[in-house]
């Protein structure tokens, strides 16, 4: 059995706007094979933030988080460090509509 949601005093549509951000960002450096997957997805599980993780073909990562702006932050400010082994040199971000991502994934 699933773990009840947030109780709305509102419709959860009214609120999306202002309770939900979704946030992209593509993290060059040293990046793949140093875990940054995992690790991205165990901070953003840990900080109830739903989105994916996806290496690219040009050696970068791209992550995709929804949730509320502060634990959004917080995952994104990780992304923006990595996992001990990683390198960060570069970080692309931008903000964009929430489409209502449940749960983390790898990809």
């Amino acid at each position: 059995m699933r773990a009840p949601r947030t109780e709305w005093s509102i419709a959860p549509s009214e609120t999306m706007s202002a309770d939900v951000v979704r946030r992209r960002l593509v993290v060059s450096g040293r990046v793949q094979g140093v875990f940054f997957r995992d690790s991205t997805r165990a901070k953003a599980e840990a900080e109830g933030v739903s989105g994916w993780v996806a290496n690219r073909s040009d050696g970068s990562v791209e992550v995709v988080l929804e949730g509320p702006p502060a634990a959004v932050e917080e995952v994104a400010a990780y992304s923006r460090r990595g996992p001990e082994r990683a390198r960060v040199e570069h970080v692309e971000e931008r903000e964009e509509p929430p489409e209502g991502l449940d749960g983390f994934a790898i990809r």
